[in-house]
């Protein structure tokens, strides 16, 4: 599936929209700031996947810091039959930046 940008995850989030949204930032960084998702940080999501596999055919929206962290647990999870997954374009920093 196709990324998504800042503006559309700020205006679904607005709506509640109805996705799966994960943060794999580190605990620390969630607990200093956080949108609300589950935080399942990337090196452990191999581990947690049996908290997740329920959701393999829904929508996945994950992000990070930046980008780059859940472009790689978009990457895993696409090869463990996750089919609809998102990466947030910018992470965390491009979404706070839209407030600023």
């Amino acid at each position: 599936m196709e990324d998504i940008q800042v503006e559309e995850l700020k205006e679904r989030l607005e709506n509640q929209e109805n996705f799966v949204f994960i943060d794999v930032r580190e605990e620390w960084e969630y607990e200093e700031d956080n949108l609300g998702a589950l935080n399942i940080p990337l090196g452990t999501l191999p581990h947690q996947l049996d908290e997740i596999n329920q959701y393999k055919n829904q929508e996945i929206i994950i992000h990070c810091r930046s980008g780059a962290r859940s472009g790689n647990a978009k990457k895993f999870l696409e090869t463990k039959g996750f089919s609809k997954v998102r990466n947030v374009i910018g992470g965390i920093n491009a979404y706070r930046a839209l407030e600023d």
